[in-house]
């Protein structure tokens, strides 16, 4: 088989269809944002959890979900397992745990996870986040510890 090389003016156009496709999809961003802050409940720092970022589908707003680890009253989506959130309007939802006090383990699990018990129940609030990377930060209401988490303790795998 004999392989001719192909002549420049076929070659040209290829490549140019080929970076217009790429720049039609948007080279695979999912349109997303940094966000960063802090999270307190009771004034003080929630020492770890977790808080995601949903877009609010009851006023138009798509997207992937964002989410960050909260660690020591911070949390930022850029960090290691984290993930970007899509601007405007958006429902956040916040998690807090006391790792200093573990639940109860179940004697015949051998799982391997941990138990933690929740500062207080899964907390939500909306806001408005900018189509760029922003601070944004939390204040969990000192009512939101009296209520009984829906599972009671959460599992974390170490």
């Amino acid at each position: 088989m004999i392989r001719l090389p192909l002549p420049r003016p076929v070659l040209l156009p290829g490549v140019v269809l080929a970076l217009a496709c790429g720049l039609a999809a948007g080279c695979g961003g999912d349109n997303t944002h940094r966000v960063s802050g802090k999270v307190t409940f009771n004034g003080q720092p929630v020492p770890a959890g977790k808080i995601y970022f949903t877009p609010d589908a009851a006023k138009g707003n798509t997207g992937p979900t964002g989410y960050a680890d909260i660690k020591d009253g911070a949390f930022d989506t850029a960090a290691a397992g984290g993930r970007g959130a899509v601007g405007g309007p958006t429902v956040v939802a916040i998690e807090g745990f006391d790792p200093s006090a573990p639940g109860k383990p179940d004697k015949e699990d051998k799982s391997g996870e941990v138990l933690v018990k929740p500062l207080f129940a899964r907390y939500e609030t909306r806001v408005d986040l900018p189509a760029e990377s922003t601070t944004k930060d939390f204040e969990v209401p000192a009512d939101a510890g009296k209520e009984k988490p829906t599972k009671g303790e959460v599992f974390i795998n170490p």
